[in-house]
């Protein structure tokens, strides 16, 4: 380049001619300019970081390929969104779980997104801290052997994924199991419901999510989580400077609050919920019965006003006879009034405390896992020292006993705090006045068949015969999807709970009419009394307290329904069954 500028630089010197010069110093200023902006191309080129990041095809609901052939999955997003606030340019490449850590060995790909953390995976690679939990169950199909752990399944020819965390336990042990190794969880699954094998050890959710995907209800987990891991990003032995900003990159998206709606997004609707009726006693003693006291009496003083405006209203109709139509339209405004006043009594109630609740709540549902990690790391630090200090006690108990005893106290401890969150929430709910954006893309088929996937558990535990029915002509209306989707959700679950043996039945049928979409919910449970069933829909109304029941949901239900233009129907008949009658009103576009 400098060789040919200087050749034009003689050539101008040496010709007399005024536009040649010109053109030849319009030549030269144009390639200074054209060798100046590749430089700054390749500078701008090189200060981005580009990283390829690596993760298992087939591991729903945390990664795989969508059915447009992208990566997809709870940590494609974190890793995604980690890049951007890094200023990393993020290449995803799904493969087998197996090829993925031999490509990170021999240096095809920087870094894996969700690995199990280990003693001895930690002498191979460097971890992050942890952007899950990851928890792995004994699968079995129906009726086959109970298993409680891993023990227990010497002599059994077991499935599970090759080069994963039980995979890698298992090598190491001593234990005389016959374990087949399969690429994916998926396959291993698919394994055991044909048959081929006795049992299969798979992570909970990804189990749960493809099981729920091919609709298989013959299939169970039979154990709580027999392992529960650290899951994060991992990176090979001394590349500290990409861990450092993957983990700054994490850290960043946790404080700002994009980290919890991604986990919301992906992981948040399959978490499990339930606690049991001893622990709402120890801990309701402390934060819910003054609550629900204070709420009783701000119903019990709205039933007051309502049975003073309904003796006033009898005066009225005895003194307006002639003018029903104006007595009607005082009723409606009078029942609006009641209902206004009820409402602002509970939110003042709920707005002074939800967030005196839900701060400590947080504290203790962030913290619990760390305990849970803390006391397994633990565990055989006391295990050798009991060895040698045979029946020694912690806070008064005796070790052996209190080891077994602690992990389910932890369990309890976080079931409780998670009630403590949802009654609250349910609370909020029913004070707040729904401002939901009704669209015309509401179709009911769709809407019970998410419900369904959603209630799967809680339905194979309730009934072994659980028949659906579609209607074939169903249409589109106007309302909001999640709204109605709580509503079958709630209709659902109150039906599970009313049956009290897996012989009982529940029936779900969707029907179009000329003026309306119903969908029937209808069990084989106790039912219900003539003298509660016009009580069903009042606030705090439940003949189910005793295993945690809030008389919130069916209320809060009628409400949404209402708000839709819709009503709620009920029809039961103690000791044989309850039929429960959603209506809403229809819009005549007809769907293909």
């Amino acid at each position: 380049m400098i060789r040919g500028i200087r050749i034009w630089f003689i050539i101008w010197h040496s010709m007399g001619n005024k536009y040649f010069r010109c053109c030849v110093r319009f030549l030269a200023t144009f390639l200074f300019l054209l060798t100046t902006s590749e430089l700054r191309g390749q500078v701008a080129q090189h200060s981005e970081l580009k990283i390829v990041v690596g993760g298992d095809h087939k591991y729903p609901p945390y990664e795989f390929i969508n059915e447009q052939g992208d990566p997809d999955g709870f940590n494609v997003e974190i890793t995604k969104a980690i890049g951007k606030v890094m200023g990393m340019a993020v290449e995803v490449r799904l493969g087998g779980w197996s090829e993925m850590r031999t490509a990170l060995e021999k240096g095809e790909i920087d870094v894996l997104q969700g690995i199990v953390y280990s003693k001895e995976r930690a002498k191979i690679y460097d971890f992050s801290p942890p952007h899950s939990i990851v928890h792995n169950s004994i699968w079995v199909r129906v009726g086959a052997e109970k298993i409680h752990s891993l023990d227990e399944l010497e002599h059994k020819k077991v499935v599970l994924q090759k080069d994963g965390i039980v995979h890698d336990y298992l090598r190491e042990t001593n234990l005389n199991i016959n374990f087949i190794p399969t690429q994916t969880h998926a396959q291993a699954l698919h394994q055991l419901i044909l048959g081929n094998y006795d049992y299969a050890v798979v992570s909970k959710l990804p189990g749960q999510f493809y099981l729920n995907e091919i609709q298989a209800h013959h299939m169970v987990d039979v154990t709580v989580p027999v392992t529960s891991h650290r899951y994060g990003y991992a990176v090979m032995k001394g590349n500290y400077e990409l861990l450092g900003r993957i983990s700054e990159g994490l850290a960043t998206l946790k404080k700002t609050g994009q980290y919890q709606e991604i986990y919301d997004k992906w992981l948040g609707v399959l978490e499990p919920q339930g606690v049991s009726a001893k622990t709402i006693f120890r801990y309701g003693m402390i934060v819910i019965i003054p609550l629900l006291l204070g709420l009783a009496a701000s119903i019990l003083w709205s039933r007051i006003l309502k049975r003073q405006v309904a003796n006033r209203t009898i005066d009225l109709e005895k003194e307006m006879k002639r003018h029903k139509e104006a007595l009607d339209e005082l009723k409606r405004q009078q029942k609006q009034l009641i209902q206004a006043d009820k409402l602002a009594s509970l939110g003042i109630l709920v707005s002074g405390v939800a967030h005196e609740i839900n701060n400590p709540s947080g504290l203790i549902l962030m913290n619990l896992p760390l305990v849970r990690d803390v006391y397994q790391d633990a565990l055989p630090i006391l295990d050798d020292y009991n060895r040698e200090n045979e029946g020694f006690s912690l806070g008064g108990l005796g070790y052996s006993k209190l080891r077994n005893e602690i992990p389910a106290i932890i369990d309890e401890m976080q079931e409780s705090v998670t009630k403590i969150k949802r009654i609250v929430e349910d609370l909020k709910n029913f004070a707040r006045k729904d401002n939901s954006v009704m669209e015309l893309n509401v179709n009911l088929n769709d809407v019970v068949k998410r419900s369904i996937r959603l209630t799967t558990n809680s339905i194979r535990k309730s009934t072994d015969y659980f028949h659906v029915e579609y209607a074939d002509n169903m249409i589109y209306i106007m309302g909001n999807n999640q709204r109605i989707e709580q509503v079958v959700v709630n209709l659902i679950l109150n039906a599970c709970q009313a049956l009290e043996s897996l012989e009982k039945k529940i029936e779900v049928r969707t029907e179009v009419g000329k003026s309306s979409v119903k969908l029937i919910v209808k069990d084989e449970g106790c039912g219900i009394t003539n003298e509660h069933l016009d009580h069903v829909t009042d606030p705090f109304f439940t003949t189910k307290r005793e295993i945690g029941g809030t008389g919130l949901g069916l209320s809060i239900s009628d409400g949404i329904v209402k708000d839709h233009g819709g009503k709620l129907e009920f029809a039961s008949i103690l000791g044989f069954g309850t039929t429960v009658t959603m209506i809403l009103p229809l819009e005549h576009t007809e769907v293909n």
